[in-house]
């Protein structure tokens, strides 16, 4: 799903329960065993069943993990998200409901960052993005 900001021209999903729907309509299917999600904390960190819905994916749906920040405020909605712990996004806690339903691939970090982080050295970036990733993710 992606965030409700992108409802009007990007996203015919927003919450995490409509996606879920969708990969429970397509189970009994071709893709069967093959259809899940790509929990991503800019998008989803807001949804007040978030929870219950990350429960309901367990570990079969749960196919993939992004991690990055909404910073407030937001600039940019689609290349202003923040390095891990900059913003107001539980990361943690999010990881951790994941886990806790056998999720154990990779988490991927996704600094779409125009105006901050795109500009500066790339060894500056590597070295912030392992510290966080050591102390928030």
């Amino acid at each position: 799903p992606l965030h409700p900001m992108y409802a009007a021209d990007r996203a015919c999903m927003n919450t995490t329960r409509q996606a879920l729907d969708i990969c429970d309509a397509l189970a009994d299917g071709p893709l069967d065993g093959g259809i899940g999600l790509a929990l991503d904390t800019y998008h989803t960190w807001w949804d007040p069943e978030i929870e219950a819905q990350i429960a309901r994916a367990g570990g079969a749906r749960l196919l993939g993990f992004h991690v990055c920040d909404w910073l407030v405020p937001t600039t940019d909605l689609l290349l202003d998200r923040g390095m891990p712990g900059d913003g107001v996004i539980d990361i943690p806690r999010l990881r951790g409901l994941v886990e806790a339903e056998g999720y154990a691939g990779a988490v991927e970090v996704e600094i779409f960052s125009a105006h901050d982080w795109w500009r500066r050295d790339p060894e500056e970036v590597l070295t912030v993005l392992v510290e966080r990733c050591a102390a928030v993710v």
